[in-house]
């Protein structure tokens, strides 16, 4: 009898110690068919490589030196992965109850669906909208830009977060997070694995383009829940905005062409501009604040790229 698991789950690790704990415990007490752990520790400093070396002797574990990126640290896990199905995961969510089980239920029942994701929820129990519909060019206009602010409830801000939709209920989706999603092997064999120019933001997003425009279908499965502690890890990381920017514009690049580069980069001048005038007018009016000086140059280094 082969002693392939069923799932591999792929969980990147940076500086989540205590998440990561919480993690493995969940997956420990879930039901679920025959699994694989791969962690990739993606160069923490709060002792989450020594507690996984003389705790967790099931985990199959990957080190990194520094930080890699959520991309390339899910890719590293993904290419050992012996699964017929990768369960990517991130170390500040718990399973809940039978959700892995349901989840691998569901595409073991539709064959024509590449991947399948649960719902998000507060530790509360109050579900997160993370779901979203695929970006188009109106988004850089309406998100992000003071129209998020003067027009909040503008068509393309409803379309884009899905506000009709309390995400309470089952639907075939375009784009989940990767929070907690799980894969056929077989479509990231097909479709490929992340783009690593996406070093923390957006690759999930093109992946999930990659995914539909291959033909495959994705799921929403409300009643296989996850909690989700939203930014446990990111919240850590400092240049959290620029990076952000910078992988939107690759993104942008990548799927609209490059003048929709100049778009972006365009939108994103508005936001500064509205942005610098705020604070400007805050200091006239004897207002301390934020330095001009740091988010000056991180936005002149985002003209350049």
């Amino acid at each position: 009898m082969s002693d392939r698991p069923e799932i591999s789950v792929v969980i990147p690790s940076w500086n989540t110690l205590d998440y990561l704990v919480a993690c493995l415990e969940s997956l420990d007490r879930a039901p679920k068919p025959s699994i694989e752990i791969i962690v990739v520790e993606n160069g923490s400093e709060d002792g989450s490589r020594e507690y996984l070396e003389r705790k967790r002797p099931d985990v199959r574990l990957v080190v990194n030196e520094r930080n890699e990126g959520f991309a390339r640290a899910c890719n590293q896990g993904i290419e050992l992965a012996r699964g017929r199905y990768v369960f990517l995961l991130n170390t500040d969510t718990e399973i809940r109850g039978d959700a892995l089980a349901r989840l691998h239920a569901f595409l073991e029942e539709h064959p024509e669906y590449g991947c399948v994701a649960p719902r998000l929820v507060h530790p509360d129990g109050r579900t997160q909208p993370t779901v979203q519909a695929f970006p188009n060019l109106w988004t850089p206009l309406f998100f992000a830009t003071p129209l998020e602010r003067w027009m909040p409830n503008s068509r393309e801000l409803r379309r884009y977060f899905l506000r009709d939709w309390d995400q309470e209920s089952s639907r075939d989706i375009d784009q989940p997070p990767a929070a907690a999603l799980l894969v056929r092997a077989q479509v990231l064999a097909e479709v490929g694995v992340f783009d690593e120019t996406f070093w923390l933001f957006f690759n999930d997003v093109d992946l999930s383009m990659r995914i539909g425009k291959a033909g495959w279908k994705t799921r929403y499965l409300a009643d296989a829940q996850v909690l989700h502690h939203v930014g446990g890890s990111t919240r850590k990381f400092a240049s959290f905005v620029p990076e952000w920017q910078r992988n939107r514009l690759a993104f942008y690049r990548k799927h609209f062409g490059r003048p929709a580069g100049v778009w972006v980069k365009t939108c994103v001048a508005f936001a500064y501009l509205d942005w610098l005038a705020s604070r400007v007018w805050g200091k006239l009016r004897g207002r301390g604040g934020e330095p001009l000086g740091p988010t000056t140059r991180e936005f002149g280094r985002f003209l350049r790229s």
